[in-house]
């Protein structure tokens, strides 16, 4: 997906969405949290575009997707229709000037190391056979899921889906922390807690 439709269709969503949870509950002040994080860095991915920083701009809307997601798998928000996500994955990935090459290949490289170092950070925080318990080995699986694709998408050369993907990811395992579906283990400056 080019970078500015995959943020028009985060702000889209992030527009629609709703809170599940009743307000002035735990799972209620989660949600609106989970929202806030998903819009600051949607709205940090425009400001990178606007200044011309695509490589930034393309890792926090895929970070926020991320947390967007996690949030309606959770249930904890909830968008109008039938069949209301729409995949930021769908169609080719936009190819970024190649003045943009360094900088794509360093912070590709850096995402995927940080990807790797918090999935190495976390354990499932709840009973494992609980509802919680399972959903966060969902999570879990998802970042592991997203750095793996990854590191295919890496391999072949496809350096912004690589870190579209290791964004995507960290952003589910980030708010599976702050859900306290996860429990660190260690790196804590890596999740935003």
């Amino acid at each position: 997906m080019l970078i500015a439709a995959c943020g028009a269709l985060l702000s889209r969503e992030l527009d629609a969405v709703t809170v599940t949870p009743p307000e002035g509950t735990p799972l209620g002040a989660l949600a609106g949290t989970i929202r806030s994080m998903a819009r600051a860095y949607a709205n940090d991915g425009a400001t990178f575009s606007d200044g011309g920083d695509l490589v930034n701009a393309l890792a926090a809307y895929y970070y926020g997707s991320g947390w967007l997601h996690f949030g309606l798998a959770y249930g904890l928000l909830s968008l109008p229709g039938e069949n209301p996500v729409t995949c930021p994955f769908a169609g080719p990935s936009e190819t970024l000037p190649p003045a943009l090459a360094w900088k794509l290949d360093e912070k590709t490289r850096r995402y995927a190391l940080l990807l790797d170092t918090a999935r190495s950070s976390v354990v499932l925080a709840p009973e494992p056979e609980t509802a919680a318990g399972m959903f966060a080995r969902r999570v879990i699986a998802i970042g592991t899921c997203y750095a793996r694709g990854g590191q295919n998408s890496l391999a072949s050369g496809a350096e912004e889906e690589a870190l579209a993907r290791f964004s995507y990811g960290h952003g589910w395992l980030d708010a599976g922390v702050r859900a306290g579906l996860l429990a660190l283990t260690g790196n804590r400056e890596i999740f935003t807690i």
